[in-house]
C-alpha cells in the first residue's frame, strides 16, 4: 500500500557404481570453496529462524486497491472483508501451500469503517472494524492457523492523527503513560502521507505504547507485520520523516512478546539508511506501489517494470534474516492482472531470482492454468528459495541478462527484453566468469536444451524473458570415441545401437583411444560416463592427465551391439584435460562415447 491518504490510509545421490576411478587430485581448492559455501547456507529445520528464505503467500492490497469491476462496491479498500480473507485463505491453503506459500497477509482497513474512518479502543490503539471482522483478527487468525498458514496484519507508522485527536488515553500495561504523551510537543506529522504525529522516543511512554500493541498482536496469533509509510524513504525526506527509531522500538517489542513475528518494512526506503533495515527488519520495500490503482491490478508500465532498474543497488543486502521486497506479485488471474503471458512470465522471472519474498496479491480462487504453472514452478521456487539473489551482467539497456551462482556450483541465467518489440538478448558462459561449454535446462519448460559452448541466446518477444540452469564444465554432447585419438590395433566400427552408428574396437594388445581437451570450468570431482559394448567382462586402464592408469572392470552388456553405460569418479583440472582409455596387454570393451558431469 503506499502512494495517497484517501488509499492508503485509505542436489544430487549418484547411481551405485560398479567401480570408482579416483585420480590423486590435480587441484582440490574449488572444490573446498564450494564446500564452505554450501555449509554456510540456511539450514532446512522444522523451527527456522525468521526469514532464513525469502517467504512465500498472499497480500490482500492488490484486490483492496484496483478498480477492477466488482472488487470494492462500497468504495476503495471495501473488499478487505472477514468473509474474503478466510475464502483467500482456503484457496492458498488448497492451491498454493503445497508448494510453500503459508502467510496470508490483511493489508490497510481492519480498523477502518467503511467510509475509511479508523477507529480504536480504550488504550488508544486500533480497533478490529466488527463490521468487517465481525468475529475478530484472532478468530481469522485461529482459522489460518488450522490451516497451517501464517497470519499477517499491518499498520502505518506514527500515532494515527485521528487518534490524538479523539482524546488521552491510556496506554495498555503502563498506567502512568497516555497517548497524549508519547508525541512531539509540537505535533510534528509523519508517514509518506502526513497522517499521523511522530512519536517522541526520548519519553520512556512511547515504546510503552509500541509495546501494547505489539502485546496485542501476539495474543491475536499475529505472525507478520507491515509498517508502511516508513522514512527515510515513502515519498518524503526531512527528520519529522525519519522513524527509524520507530522501527527499532517494533523490532523491541516484537521480541519481547516470544512470539517469533515476521517485520516487513515499506515503501521506497531509502538505500543510505540500509544498516537499520536489515539490523531490525525481515525485509524492505524497495520500491513504490506495483499497483496501478486503476481498472487491473498492475500494468506493465505502472510500475512493474521499474524494479529492473531499481533493483540493482540492493542485491549486495539481501540474505537470511533480511530480503529486498519487491512488493506484489500479480501473475495469477489473466485479465485481472493487466498484463499479458509474457510480461507476467517476467514479472514471476524476476521476483524468484531477485531472491524477493513472493507474495501474490491475486484472486487465489480463480487462478488461471498460467498463474498456477508460474507461481507453483518447482525448478523455479526452487531458485528463489536458495536465497542466492541474482545481478544484471550490466545495469541498464532494454536487453538484460541476470546470473546468480546456486548453492550445487551451477547457474541461474535470467534473460529479458524490455524493449516493445521482439530483440535476441545472448547470455555468454564469460559473463559469469565459467569456461567452456554449459548444459542448459530451461526451468520454465522444465526441459533439458542441450548443451552450448561459449554460451545461449534467444529472439523474446516484447517485455519476454526465459530463465535457464546451466551447469558449467559439461562436454558438447559428450565426446565421441571415433573422434578421439587412436592407438595401436584400435579401429572405427560401425554399431547400429551406437552414438552416431559407430564405435571404436580392436581394442586389444596397447590399442587405446585417448580424448584430449576435455574441458571443464573447475578442478575438481567430475562423474565420466563411459558408453561401452562388450560380450563379456573385461578391463581398461583409464588415465587421466599425467596420472599414472587406474584399472577398472567393465560387466558384459547383453552382447557385442547393446550399449551400456559404466560410471567412474575422476579428479580433472580447471581448463583442458586428457583421458586416456587403455588395453595394455589385454582385451578392452568396444568403446562408444564419454560423457563427463560435475559431481
Amino acid at each position: 500500500m503506499s502512494r495517497t491518504l484517501t488509499l492508503r490510509r485509505a542436489l544430487a545421490v549418484l547411481p551405485v557404481l560398479a567401480a570408482t576411478l579416483v585420480v590423486p587430485p590435480v587441484a582440490a581448492a574449488p572444490a573446498q570453496e564450494l564446500a564452505q559455501e554450501l555449509a554456510q547456507e540456511p539450514a532446512a529445520v522444522q523451527d527456522a529462524p525468521l526469514a532464513a528464505k525469502p517467504y512465500l503467500g498472499w497480500s490482500s492490497w492488490s484486490m483492496q486497491s484496483s478498480k477492477y469491476p466488482g472488487l470494492n462496491p462500497r468504495g476503495m479498500g471495501s473488499w478487505l472483508n472477514e468473509a474474503n480473507i478466510l475464502k483467500q485463505a482456503d484457496a492458498v491453503a488448497a492451491k498454493l501451500k503445497p508448494s510453500g506459500y503459508t502467510y496470508v497477509n490483511m493489508d490497510a482497513g481492519w480498523w477502518m469503517n467503511y467510509d475509511w474512518v479508523p477507529d480504536f479502543d480504550s488504550n488508544g490503539r486500533p480497533k478490529t472494524n466488527a463490521e468487517r471482522f465481525p468475529r475478530g483478527i484472532k478468530h481469522v487468525a485461529d482459522h489460518l492457523h488450522r490451516k497451517g498458514l501464517k497470519s499477517g496484519i499491518y499498520l502505518p507508522v506514527g500515532l494515527e492523527k485521528v487518534n490524538y485527536d479523539k482524546g488521552d488515553f491510556p496506554v495498555a500495561g503502563a498506567p502512568s503513560c497516555s497517548t497524549h504523551d508519547i508525541v512531539h510537543d509540537d505535533l510534528r506529522t509523519t508517514n509518506g502521507w502526513d497522517s499521523s504525529y511522530k512519536l517522541d522516543f526520548a519519553k520512556p511512554c512511547a515504546q510503552k505504547y509500541i509495546d501494547s500493541i505489539a502485546t496485542m498482536f501476539a495474543n491475536w496469533g499475529v505472525d507478520f507485520f507491515k509498517l508502511d509509510g516508513v522514512g527515510p524513504g515513502s515519498g518524503k525526506a526531512g527528520v519529522n520523516y525519519d522513524n527509524r527509531d520507530e522501527v527499532a522500538a517494533y523490532r523491541k517489542a516484537l521480541d519481547a512478546t516470544g512470539r517469533k513475528i515476521h517485520f516487513e518494512v515499506s515503501w521506497s526506503l531509502d538505500i543510505a539508511a540500509i544498516d537499520t533495515w536489515k539490523a531490525h527488519t525481515n525485509g524492505w520495500r524497495i520500491d513504490t506501489d506495483v499497483e496501478c490503482y486503476c481498472d487491473t491490478l498492475v500494468t506493465w508500465e505502472n510500475s512493474v517494470d521499474n524494479r529492473w532498474a531499481d533493483l540493482p543497488q540492493w542485491v549486495q543486502h539481501a540474505g537470511p534474516g533480511g530480503w529486498n521486497d519487491l512488493d506484489s506479485l500479480d501473475v495469477g488471474n489473466g485479465e485481472m492482472d493487466g498484463i499479458n503471458p509474457d510480461e507476467r512470465q517476467s514479472y514471476m522471472t524476476l521476483w524468484s531470482i531477485a531472491a524477493a519474498p513472493l507474495y501474490t496479491g491475486d484472486d487465489v480462487t480463480k487462478l488461471d492454468a498460467l498463474g498456477e504453472k508460474l507461481l507453483t514452478n518447482p525448478e523455479v521456487l526452487a531458485v528463489n528459495q536458495q536465497g542466492r539473489p541474482a545481478k544484471p551482467v550490466r545495469e541498464g539497456g532494454d536487453q538484460q541478462t541476470w546470473w546468480a551462482r546456486n548453492t550445487d556450483g551451477s547457474y541461474t541465467v535470467a534473460l529479458f527484453n524490455l524493449a516493445s518489440t521482439p530483440k535476441p538478448v545472448q547470455g555468454r558462459w564469460s559473463d559469469l566468469g565459467m569456461t567452456g561449454a554449459g548444459k542448459v535446462r530451461d526451468l520454465w519448460a522444465r526441459k533439458d536444451l542441450g548443451t552450448f559452448a561459449g554460451g545461449y541466446g534467444a529472439l523474446l518477444p516484447p517485455h519476454g524473458s526465459r530463465l535457464f540452469k546451466v551447469t558449467p564444465g559439461v562436454l558438447v554432447g559428450g565426446l565421441e570415441a571415433e573422434a578421439g585419438k587412436l592407438a595401436g590395433r584400435a579401429a572405427v566400427k560401425d554399431c547400429a545401437g551406437c552414438s552416431g552408428g559407430k564405435k571404436v574396437g580392436d581394442l586389444y594388445q596397447n590399442g587405446s583411444v585417448e580424448f584430449r581437451s576435455v574441458r571443464v570450468a573447475k578442478a575438481g570431482l567430475y562423474r565420466l560416463s563411459t558408453s561401452y559394448t562388450s560380450g563379456d567382462p573385461r578391463w581398461f586402464g583409464v588415465a587421466v592427465n599425467d596420472a599414472p592408469a587406474v584399472w577398472s572392470e567393465f560387466p558384459a552388456t547383453a552382447d557385442w551391439g547393446t550399449v551400456a553405460a559404466h560410471e567412474l569418479v575422476v579428479t580433472l583440472k580447471q581448463g583442458s584435460n586428457t583421458i586416456l582409455f587403455d588395453s595394455g596387454g589385454g582385451y578392452s570393451p568396444d568403446l562408444d562415447k564419454i560423457d563427463v558431469s560435475p559431481l
